[in-house]
């Protein structure tokens, strides 16, 4: 009985959230499919605490797509960069036109994976200095640093060179 309203609420909780996982996995990594499996991963991984956890699931799923793609950026064999064509249809055009998003998302591919942790966190999900600290297992003065020098790499990016004329 308990199992069985156990597997609906988890099951609804997949339908909720797995597209902003994937949304926010695509993000911090900048490739679609790695972002689904990420979220897939980080779903997985919930399922098995999902009885012992309260309020704290979305949180737990999040980080953890967070840890799945910065470990996955460690590895050498996976080194790549992230793939050209980056746009895709499933994610609704809200930052304005589809050429700032497509500007925005290349920017954000040139930024280290925890500097772009750290951008993704803070300023697209909203999360504090500490509960980022804590995603990427550092501590809150680290997280301040690399958000600066992100959002100064980002300035540096983004702003068109004066040709000399």
């Amino acid at each position: 009985m308990g199992s069985s309203r156990t597997d609906e609420e988890f099951d609804a909780f997949v339908r909720s959230s797995f597209a902003r996982l994937t949304r926010t996995g695509y993000l911090l990594c900048g490739d679609w499919h790695k972002a689904e499996d990420a979220a897939q991963t980080a779903l997985l991984r919930l399922h098995k605490r999902w009885a012992r956890m309260g309020s704290g699931r979305e949180a737990y799923a999040r980080r953890a797509v967070v840890t799945i793609l910065i470990d996955e950026s460690r590895r050498p064999w996976r080194r790549e960069s992230p793939q050209d064509d980056i746009r895709d249809g499933t994610v609704a055009d809200w930052s304005g036109t589809v050429d700032d998003r497509d500007q925005l998302t290349r920017a954000l591919s040139q930024l280290t994976p925890r500097r772009r942790t750290c951008v993704v966190m803070r300023f697209y999900l909203d999360a504090s200095v500490a509960d980022t600290a804590e995603a990427l297992g550092c501590s809150e003065g680290n997280v301040k640093r690399m958000t600066s020098e992100a959002l100064h790499a980002l300035r540096d990016i983004l702003t068109p060179t004066r040709s000399q004329t």
